[in-house]
């Protein structure tokens, strides 16, 4: 796979990634939500997710609109460390968390809470679940 910049990208490499920006969002953990929020000062849940990238070294999406349109789908019987998982909340896709393993996944919930690592077999997220992805 080649990247915009011509790089080629081995399957491996997305994985490392995806580990280290899961580990990088796993350290945020008890970090207040803050709308709009992409820094360690608080984080909205698509800001949790572009400063967890970022931080692994590489770029995606702020919004989680942008990040929604700019990624590979994928099953969830498939998921790896650092995939995207998308969640309508009060009947509109609205909200993004990263998959850890064992079927959790870590988010910025909202306002009034904190950075956190949920079920994704939990009633209200399994319930809420849309789709998963892989940033490209």
């Amino acid at each position: 796979m080649r990247q915009s910049n011509g790089a080629v990208v081995k399957k491996s490499d997305h994985s490392a990634v995806g580990k280290r920006a899961a580990a990088v969002a796993l350290k945020q953990v008890g970090v207040p939500y803050r709308y709009g929020g992409s820094t360690p000062r608080g984080f909205d849940c698509s800001g949790l997710v572009h400063y967890s990238y970022a931080n692994a070294g590489k770029a995606v999406p702020r919004t989680t609109a942008g990040l929604w349109a700019n990624l590979a789908p994928v099953e969830t019987g498939h998921l790896r460390t650092g995939d995207l998982l998308f969640f309508s909340i009060s009947g509109k896709m609205s909200h993004v968390g990263m998959y850890v393993g064992g079927g959790r996944f870590v988010h910025a919930p909202s306002t009034g809470r904190v950075v956190s690592v949920e079920s994704l077999e939990a009633d209200y997220y399994s319930k809420a679940f849309i789709r998963a992805g892989r940033p490209r």
